[in-house]
């Protein structure tokens, strides 16, 4: 999924609107996974100037760069992370890490070539999906159009939920940013 539908779902599933720590405890955890992914392209793209087609093509599938995606997006290491909150009694930490096992969940049966070491430090295999959600070798064109569909109504649903102009422009913000991956490989493969 692209990463504003991490937020978007996460914050619809754990974000409530009189608390605001829970809810920046679910949107941080929806996001986190993909953090590194973003410093990572950010550095290569835009202080190493490497060229996008290499940055996607062989930095993101090199053993570096792989190495820390076994660790943000490893199922057992967002599990731990659950129970150790669970055991200290933070509801947020709890929030936090489950809005990141969310992510991880939608993340799974979404990647084709491109998935993830979910189950690392047990081992390094990663599912190859028969679906892709950018991928339209891998039904992209059937996938993506439902991702923002579900999106923008879990959009409107947290608009309802979150009745102030600051929450919902925040939301409108998200729903932009879902539309955004439409615009932004146009521009990162033109660079």
């Amino acid at each position: 999924m692209n990463t504003p539908a991490h937020v978007i779902f996460a914050a619809a599933a754990f974000a409530r609107p009189h608390d605001r720590r829970r809810t920046i405890a679910a949107v941080a955890g929806g996001l986190a996974p993909d953090v590194s992914l973003y410093f990572m392209v950010a550095v290569a793209l835009y202080l190493l100037r490497l060229d996008a087609g290499y940055v996607f093509g062989t930095l993101y599938f090199s053993d570096a760069w792989q190495q820390v995606f076994r660790i943000d997006n490893s199922f057992l290491v967002w599990g731990a992370v659950f129970g150790l909150a669970w055991w200290r009694g933070a509801r947020n930490g709890m929030v936090f890490a489950a809005s990141g096992l969310m992510h991880l969940a939608l993340d799974l049966p979404l990647h084709h070539d491109d998935g993830r070491p979910h189950f690392w430090p047990l081992t390094d295999w990663v599912f190859q999906s028969p679906i892709s959600y950018w991928d339209r070798a891998y039904h992209a064109g059937v996938v993506g159009p439902i991702e923002m569909g579900l999106s923008a109504l879990l959009c409107g649903v947290l608009m309802w939920r979150f009745p102030s102009v600051r929450s919902r422009l925040v939301i409108a913000g998200l729903a932009g940013l879902e539309l955004f991956p439409l615009f932004i490989w146009a521009f990162v493969f033109a660079t």
